[in-house]
């Protein structure tokens, strides 16, 4: 093996170690409510503005294998809990820079890997201490929950009202199981955004709301006690897998050819009909000969759905999706109480309301611009998650950067009666905690030496839930302030920053792979350092 297709030993460490900080630094300026936001541009043009971990990380061109491993971080984190991402990859890169500074000084990775995984045990047992349970009833905590996830993104100044529809939206699809609740808001909450009028014109649909208005305007713009018809094929003529022609030699052939082209239409819009169905959606697409046969028989028609829309449909109104017309039975049509199509600003859309035994809901966002309504489904996404894991979970710390300054001197006192080297790596666990509270002085635009010394004098005095108020720069009681967040964005947050900094300092060796054919690789063959693209991203 040619020496410049490998990387070995205090080279590989340092190497990864600084993709992961650079990671890091590129979301740190984003924490917190006074963050500031990014904006994001692609090779089309397309731009994104946010200051959400995970949607920064996303869509940034990052090459750097270690430093996508933050990345993976900050999606399971967003996957699991819906927010605290860019405490995640903050706190990955402040855990290598401390484990850094130990290499330095001889200490093995080993012996850090086992000291970081000693202190994220530890972590979970000290927040046990300090959590405060919540009833899923509670729904003015509940509403202070929504409000901590919202703060900080663009829909902030909305806050209450986003907050309420987040609560209310939640708790209408709770469900309770043995020993206690499970919230799903990926399948049954339905964001549906349409930029047009104010945010305060938002609102929550009891049913699904599909962003497609009926394929033809003769056909009924309501159905009461709808019995669906769901396909997932088109009702229109299939192309030849390969080129063909046909040869017309008089127009006597012609007429023959479009008479058996409008009877072959017919028949296929017969058997939509014979179905029984008075609403019927298609995933595909659905020819003007069938609509018009469709609309005659007084059918309200839906072409061009969502695969997503389509799953959801099946779900609610219990229908079976068809792929071929002519394994249609009257057992495959589902049901629901109304379809219709409302006028929304901004145009047309159809409402399916009144499903049995369905849990489904949908929230349809409004906003002056594009880019308002996109960063609104960020900022709800996020808030939904976080109030479905407090009522699954019933736990909760507070935030303000509180939970961590705890953490960190809890932690310090532990480190003490440990002997060996992993002390100094539960010690260094236990520095790296701060840098939230820290992040959160900086993009305040406070002096953090001040601010960390202030909460480190309030936790000794014993005041457990002393946080940082960035609007006024005081150390004040975030119980009290109404900053609470879930207990599971801190162990979540905890657990993956420690496992995915234990991987990357227990690399020594960066070999490149001959099957990857070297894609998203340096000269040689290895990692450009580091090659983040930052100057695309910004």
């Amino acid at each position: 093996m040619t020496p410049n297709l490998r990387i070995q030993g205090r080279d590989a460490q340092s190497n990864n170690i600084l993709a992961g900080k650079a990671v890091a630094s590129a979301v740190r300026t984003t924490l917190g409510p006074k963050g500031m936001d990014k904006m994001l541009v692609d090779s089309m043009g397309d731009i994104v503005i946010t200051n959400d971990g995970a949607t920064i990380l996303k869509e940034m061109d990052i090459q750097h294998p270690a430093a996508k491993m933050i990345v993976e971080v900050s999606k399971t984190q967003d996957a699991e809990v819906g927010d605290g991402t860019t405490t995640v990859a903050v706190l990955s890169g402040e855990l290598l820079s401390k484990a850094e500074e130990l290499i330095m000084k001889g200490v093995h990775p080993t012996i850090i890997s086992e000291g970081y995984r000693h202190a994220a045990e530890k972590c979970r047992e000290i927040l046990e201490t300090i959590t405060i349970a919540i009833s899923p009833d509670d729904e003015a905590a509940l509403i202070k929950i929504a409000g901590t996830a919202i703060t900080g993104k663009g829909a902030e100044s909305y806050k209450e009202t986003l907050s309420a529809l987040t609560v209310k939206a939640v708790r209408s699809i709770v469900e309770e199981e043995e020993g206690g609740f499970k919230v799903n808001v990926l399948e049954n909450i339905k964001i549906e955004k349409r930029a047009g009028g104010s945010i305060d014109d938002s609102e929550l649909v009891d049913g699904l709301v599909i962003d497609k208005e009926r394929s033809h305007p003769n056909m009924p713009e309501k159905v009461e006690n709808a019995k669906i018809l769901l396909l997932s094929c088109p009702v229109e003529f299939r192309k030849t897998e390969m080129d063909s022609e046909i040869k017309i030699t008089s127009p006597g052939q012609m007429q023959l050819f479009l008479d058996q082209e409008e009877k072959m239409m017919k028949e296929m819009a017969e058997k939509v009909i014979a179905s029984g169905a008075n609403v019927v959606f298609c995933q595909k697409g659905i020819d003007d000969m069938a609509q018009y046969y469709i609309e005659k028989a007084g059918i309200y028609a839906v072409r061009r759905v969502k695969k997503s829309d389509l799953k959801r449909l099946n779900k609610v109104t219990g229908g079976t999706i068809i792929q071929d017309l002519d394994q249609i039975t009257t057992a495959d049509v589902g049901t629901a109480g109304l379809v219709e199509e409302k006028e929304v600003k901004g145009g047309k859309m159809t409402y399916v309301t009144g499903c049995q035994n369905s849990k489904a809901v949908t929230v349809l966002l409004h906003g002056g611009t594009e880019h308002v309504v996109d960063s609104l489904d960020r900022a709800l996404n996020d808030a939904l998650h976080v109030v479905g894991v407090v009522i699954e979970d019933g736990k909760i710390v507070v935030g303000g950067g509180s939970s961590e300054i705890e953490l960190s001197l809890r932690l310090s006192e532990y480190a003490s009666t440990l002997k060996g080297r992993e002390q100094l790596a539960v010690s260094k666990f236990a520095e790296a905690l701060e840098v939230i509270p820290e992040a959160l002085a900086e993009n305040a635009g406070l002096d953090p030496i001040d601010m960390m010394v202030e909460l480190r004098s309030q936790h000794e005095k014993g005041n457990k839930n002393a946080g940082l108020n960035v609007y006024t720069g005081e150390v004040v009681d975030m119980w009290e302030n109404d900053v609470i967040e879930p207990l599971r964005i801190k162990t979540q947050a905890i657990n993956a920053a420690m496992e995915a900094t234990v991987m990357i300092l227990r690399i020594d060796d960066v070999v490149a792979s001959t099957g990857s054919a070297n894609q998203g690789m340096g000269p040689g063959g290895l990692p450009d350092m580091p090659d983040l693209d930052m100057d695309a991203a910004y």
